[in-house]
């Protein structure tokens, strides 16, 4: 509190009146401020977490945890949530629906063509069932990288690695982890060219295509991939030295094979490649890409005609879900963005000494961690940080593809916190609850990809792009 002095003179009267006036710098009053903004963000972030980790769905959750914040941050509720909440849900939708969309039909296509399960089982034939591990993960891997979502590689694999497994009398608990590993990081996060909604939404904030940074992302990539099939490795001996073996699933029920002859590995990867190479050679969008994609896998099917309308039907059913939940969570952060003082935060981290990218990493991650959403937690965070992290890649010389590839990476970190939807998903279908697998997907989908992250930020203060 700073008192001042005021005294006035009267002009030709040589009389005066002093005034004494209690003044509160501007800067204590922002601060204070700022501390109620982030104490408001931090209880909506409790209530989101909390009650997602209980099942709740973020459809609902998130307008509460949206509301916690309003309510904290001096907002009126109700046009907070129908101006705010509503225009981040509906800006995302807009945006990013088509590829959902597309993506879910081009990944429940190669579901029902049989073409996911031929290239998973000439990956593990290859491989055998002494290294079961390596042959889950390499197919796991290039279904992703070809466009498969995380979900789909989950129900085309389990049935495949369970045998394996079976086979090598191998620890079942192993397979959730493995699955993770080869879907849910590096595959999405580090590779450059993937067409994964995580490497794409980078391009708009930082001017770069799904390429950036490829030298770096490969390595990272590398590192990840490496490093979770050698802890995998190490837990297989660890478990078979005390005595763990297979053990049968409590439900034996195997997803069928598919009617017919299934198609040929040449035929099956195809449609992989058409994406990709539309994607990444010709530069084309990710829609026209998937838009091919799909048009190849009905020109070499055409014997399935009978099921590709069910099955456009059920992944475009399915991809509103997805996109809506997703919506749910950058709704909740536009909310965020809103309240008063948020300046204060985004100069935080912004802020932060050192290098940026750390600042990037830690935000991105503390936002997908606490949404369970790898691609929520992203835009979220890059519709309130991705301008002024651009703006400070073109004033320190920091490559923009940098930012780009550790934002990716940070996207597949702390997103696989146990109420993720890929997570649960995977436990499910495998029969493990998290008591019984969710230590060892914390290891290869958390922890490892975090270190990977760091030797991202290594790579590129090193001026490896």
């Amino acid at each position: 509190m700073l008192t001042v002095d005021l005294t006035f003179y009267e002009e030709g009267s040589g009389s005066s009146v002093s005034l004494n006036h209690n003044y509160q710098p501007r800067e204590n009053v922002l601060l204070k401020g700022g501390y109620k903004t982030m104490l408001g963000i931090l209880l909506g972030l409790i209530v989101l977490l909390i009650l997602s980790y209980k099942g709740w769905s973020i459809i609902w959750v998130a307008p509460i945890a949206a509301g916690v914040v309003a309510l904290t941050g001096g907002l009126d509720l109700l046009d907070t949530y129908r101006d705010t909440y509503m225009g981040g849900f509906v800006d995302f939708a807009e945006q990013w629906f088509p590829v959902f969309m597309l993506g879910a039909i081009f990944a429940k296509l190669m579901e029902i063509t049989g073409m996911a399960r031929t290239v998973a089982v000439a990956l593990i034939n290859l491989f055998g069932a002494k290294r079961a591990i390596l042959g889950i993960l390499l197919s796991t891997v290039i279904l992703t990288y070809g466009g498969v979502s995380s979900f789909v590689v989950v129900f085309a694999v389990y049935p495949l690695a369970l045998e394996l497994f079976r086979e090598g009398n191998l620890p079942r608990r192993l397979i959730p982890p493995t699955i993770a590993l080869g879907a849910f990081t590096f595959t999405a996060g580090a590779l450059p060219g993937n067409p994964q909604i995580n490497n794409l939404i980078p391009m708009d904030y930082f001017n770069t295509t799904a390429m950036a940074a490829p030298l770096m992302g490969s390595i990272t990539g590398l590192f990840i991939g490496g490093t979770g099939y050698f802890y995998l490795c190490w837990r297989e001996k660890s478990l078979t030295q005390k005595g763990e073996t297979f053990t049968e699933p409590k439900d034996k029920k195997i997803l069928s094979d598919e009617d017919g002859k299934p198609p040929s590995f040449i035929v099956s990867i195809i449609p992989m490649l058409v994406v990709l190479i539309m994607l990444n050679l010709l530069g084309q969008d990710i829609i026209i890409a998937l838009v091919l994609g799909i048009t190849s896998i009905v020109l070499l099917s055409v014997f399935h005609w009978k099921k590709f309308i069910s099955a456009m039907n059920e992944g475009a059913s399915g991809s509103v879900l997805a996109i809506i939940n997703t919506s749910a969570a950058v709704g909740f952060g536009a909310v965020v963005q809103a309240v008063p003082s948020f300046s204060q935060i985004v100069d935080f981290f912004t802020g932060m000494k050192g290098n940026p990218l750390i600042s990037e990493a830690i935000s991105i991650n503390i936002l997908t961690g606490v949404t369970g959403s790898g691609s929520g937690g992203l835009e979220i965070a890059l519709n309130a940080l991705g301008e002024n992290f651009y703006q400070i890649a073109l004033n320190t010389g920091i490559s923009p593809e940098a930012f780009h590839r550790v934002a990716s990476l940070s996207s597949t970190g702390m997103d696989a916190m146990p109420h993720n939807g890929a997570v649960i998903t995977v436990l499910i279908v495998t029969g493990f609850t998290h008591k019984e697998a969710y230590k060892d997907i914390f290891v290869v989908a958390v922890v490892i990809p975090i270190l990977g992250i760091a030797v991202a930020i290594l790579l590129a203060s090193m001026g490896i792009i």
